[in-house]
């Protein structure tokens, strides 16, 4: 008698021996079977090990290859439509993917979640910012102009987010992504300037922004079985769209941010992702989940380019856009590495580090043993 690994994520129709052998056993016939072969490199369980690491090794890769050999991935077809082009889109298939679970029972949980994130990382911190530069100028303080300040610290990076909730967190987590899709972007750096330019504010692409959850929920209320088809997304997409936001990650252009840029990274993650935290445990009231608040503590890739968005709506700002824009760049990478090592930390001490799909499948997680003979 050997012991067979059954998966019960998915569906993968047995031979007509293998058939017999289960119909024996009494394992349902819809579970699939899944190999027993050893992996001669396990990078993906060694990945899995590192906290956010689905998403942070292939950033950390990509960014290696953006720096080193920018033009490596530019050949064209589909070497640089996939490792190069294709964040954007595999962004919206896990967005999508993601608004098919949701339903009338987990709606407003998650507005409630998306709600909290949105005031305690945009909000608040924008409002304190603003008032520190009524003191001491646009410049800032420490070399970090009002405008840095604004562009790193009123965002979030959604990608990472969703990734790391895809682990850690449950539907209400993973459904707060819309508050990323709201603070992406230059929005609340031109709102909270009072720039020029705040009647030009593109509200199509905060639209456009929406619509694939809007379409993944529609579906998903439907056609439930579409939760089953689309549950395996994540694992697939992130590892790619993480690493083609990588290359287009400059190490030199951090480099340059300097020690500043450094610093402005270093206190991103605890001052911002701190105040999530607090959100998630006096709003929200998760308890020991509300380690994930930390997640939310990191700087969009996006808002790279705010620093000569606000310029060009107000060209008072023009002197800041080049310092701003190497610190901004810091500030992604460094917060992207440090968000989920302290959401790991605070979710471990609380006896909370562990995978939602493992503990709603019990003890055994989505995987059970189930005794039968030699397949």
């Amino acid at each position: 008698m050997l012991y067979v690994q059954v998966y019960t994520g998915g569906f993968q129709p047995p031979d007509r021996r293998t058939h017999e052998r289960l119909r024996r056993e009494k394992i349902p016939l819809e579970t699939p079977i899944v190999t027993t072969e050893t992996t001669r490199s396990p990078f993906f369980g060694t990945m899995q090990k590192i906290p956010g690491g689905l998403m942070l090794v292939p950033l950390i890769l990509g960014s290696l290859l953006g720096t080193f050999a920018p033009d490596a991935l530019a050949i064209g077809g589909f070497t640089t439509a996939l490792f190069k082009n294709s964040a954007l889109p595999l962004i919206a298939l896990l967005i999508f993917a993601t608004g098919t679970h949701v339903n009338a029972r987990t709606g407003g949980p998650i507005l409630a979640t998306a709600g909290t994130i949105l005031l305690m990382k945009t909000l608040v911190p924008a409002t304190l910012i603003i008032i520190l530069g009524s003191y001491v100028g646009l410049d800032g303080v420490l070399g970090v102009s009002i405008l840095a300040l604004l562009a790193a610290f009123d965002n979030s990076n959604g990608g990472l987010w969703l990734a790391y909730t895809g682990q850690y967190g449950d539907a209400r987590d993973r459904g707060a992504y819309v508050a990323s899709a709201v603070n992406d972007g230059p929005f609340f750096s031109l709102l909270f300037l009072g720039a020029s330019g705040l009647a030009d504010i593109p509200m199509i692409a905060l639209v456009a922004a929406l619509v694939p959850f809007l379409l993944g929920v529609v579906v998903g209320n439907l056609d439930p079985k579409w939760r089953d088809v689309l549950k395996p997304v994540p694992n697939i997409v992130i590892p790619f769209f993480a690493f083609a936001l990588g290359t287009g990650i400059n190490l030199g252009a951090v480099v340059n941010g300097g020690i500043s840029g450094l610093i402005l990274g270093l206190i991103i993650s605890p001052i911002t992702g701190g105040l999530v935290y607090l959100g998630y445990r006096l709003i929200l009231r998760r308890g020991g989940k509300s380690g994930l608040g930390f997640a939310a503590g990191t700087t969009a890739g996006n808002a790279i380019a705010t620093p000569a968005v606000v310029a060009a709506a107000d060209p008072n700002f023009q002197q800041y856009v080049s310092t701003a824009t190497a610190q901004v760049a810091a500030c992604v990478l460094i917060s992207s590495i440090l968000a989920p090592l302290l959401a790991s930390f605070f979710l471990k001490r609380a006896g909370e580090l562990k995978s939602e799909d493992a503990a709603d499948a019990g003890p055994g997680g989505n995987y059970r043993e189930a005794r039968g003979e030699a397949l």
